[in-house]
């Protein structure tokens, strides 16, 4: 069997991989697991200095990352120069503070020393999807490595170059040997690699179908997920926002990655007596941007990741248009032998439709009209999803309240699109997963929280 990488940009063969029979799959966890014996015991300055070291190698490399990630899954090559940067951040983040995290915690009881001390776990499988092929993987490799246990990787099998550099990246940076391997394998392999029992938990970020094959599969087998899934984001515009602040912040969340980001704005709630203004502001915003090669640093939208999924997200607005939305813009296949789809908007979206109850992975911005301010957090919690969240309002007070206590998701900002950070916590709630990434919360996950008790 072969994993070919195609040129979303115009169809073309970049190359074709072979892919590893299962005995050389076991083979490589068997070798990561032989580095995890050695790495465990590291000391924290050697994880420390490699991270540096990592993150380093990460800026000096970007031109050239960028520009695979162009060419393999059509991301704007000045997008991709920010997502390198921001995994580079991500590995300074832990080494300046994996140390304070995985402090041992003295709790006082009636022995003469009890605490809890944080043990690493071992090899973590990590599932990872194609849209930000080197953020997904770092924002669980960093912390794994920092927590002193090792990884091995099945990417999406589009962006197969990707995940072999990310290996390079790994190896170039110092580490020792095989504390990071991918496996360029297809999907019908993930369940098996699961099963093997020097896996030791496993996190995935991707579909919710897809999140609920692997925690059905680690459950049967007792393994810990950590599961980042799909959001269809509810963005609340209120009637006493700054419309031209919501707008903007709306439209750049909506084209980010081309619309395919789990956490960007998808459905735009707002109330009825502005909704007429910020139409109007959010039509000529999403008109302005610039779709093309994204070879090209002037291009702001560049092509899907693949055509079928193209096609599957235009299908999701002729559904719509069906029942009743109102396409003002965009909406169209280009002509060629290509993956672009044009920023696009919908308005008229009510429920029952593809744009309001499903994910529109692709750059369609759907409009929700509310009576009010109650109306919009109804609206916006009448999601499957839970993943981010916003609230656009003058009144800071007012706006903190509902994201902080009514909106249901993993996160919620005020007049700010949603955006990961290494130093905050990441992930959703619903059918948008499980666990958490990042800060504090997301090296925890994949360690043993174990209590010693000494009497």
């Amino acid at each position: 069997m072969s994993i070919k990488s195609i040129n979303p940009t115009n169809g073309s063969q970049i190359k074709t991989y072979t892919e590893l029979g299962f005995e050389e799959t076991v083979q490589k966890i068997e070798r990561a697991n032989t580095a995890w014996e050695s790495w465990k015991k590291s000391t924290r300055d050697t994880r420390n200095a490699l991270l540096i070291s990592m993150a380093d190698v990460l800026r000096k490399r970007s031109q050239e990352l960028a520009v695979l990630m162009a060419t393999e899954m059509g991301k704007p090559v000045t997008q991709g120069l920010d997502e390198v940067e921001k995994c580079a951040r991500c590995c300074e983040y832990y080494a300046e503070n994996a140390e304070k995290h995985l402090s041992d915690r003295i709790i006082e009881t009636e022995a003469s020393k009890s605490y809890v001390t944080f043990q690493p776990m071992g090899v973590v499988l990590a599932v990872m999807p194609w849209n930000f092929p080197f953020w997904q993987v770092f924002r669980f490799l960093v912390p794994a490595l920092a927590a002193g246990n090792c990884g091995v990787l099945k990417h999406a099998s589009n962006v197969p170059g990707c995940a072999l550099a990310i290996e390079e990246i790994v190896r170039q940076a110092g580490f020792p040997d095989d504390v990071f391997l991918t496996l360029l394998v297809g999907s019908d392999k993930v369940s098996k690699i699961i099963e093997h029992p020097l896996i030791k938990a496993v996190t995935l970020t991707g579909s919710t179908k897809a999140g609920i094959q692997v925690a059905t599969k680690a459950g049967s087998v007792l393994k810990k997920t950590v599961l980042e899934l799909g959001g269809s984001d509810a963005y609340v515009v209120l009637a006493d926002a700054d419309l031209e602040l919501a707008a903007e912040s709306c439209v750049n969340s909506r084209l980010i990655n081309g619309g395919q980001s789990c956490i960007a704005g998808k459905r735009f709630i707002i109330e009825k007596t502005v909704i007429e203004e910020f139409i109007k502001l959010f039509f000529q915003k999403m008109k302005a941007k610039r779709m093309g090669d994204p070879l090209d640093a002037a291009t702001e939208v560049g092509p899907q990741a693949r055509a079928d999924l193209r096609d599957e997200l235009h299908g999701q607005v002729e559904k719509s248009i069906e029942k009743g939305a109102v396409c003002i813009l965009g909406g169209e296949v280009p002509p060629g032998n290509n993956a672009f789809y044009p920023p696009t908007m919908l308005i008229n979206v009510k429920s029952g439709m593809p744009a309001y109850d499903e994910e529109l992975f692709g750059p369609v911005a759907s409009i929700i009209e509310a009576e009010d301010e109650a109306d919009a957090i109804r609206i916006a919690n009448d999601s499957i999803f839970g993943l981010g969240s916003a609230v656009f309002t003058q009144d800071i007070a007012k706006g903190e309240r509902i994201a902080a206590t009514e909106l249901q998701a993993g996160s919620s900002y005020v007049n700010h699109r949603v955006a990961s950070d290494p130093r905050l916590p990441f992930g959703g709630i619903k059918t948008s997963g499980y666990g958490r990434e990042l800060s504090d919360f997301g090296i925890h996950e994949f360690v043993n929280v174990k209590t010693v008790y000494i009497k």
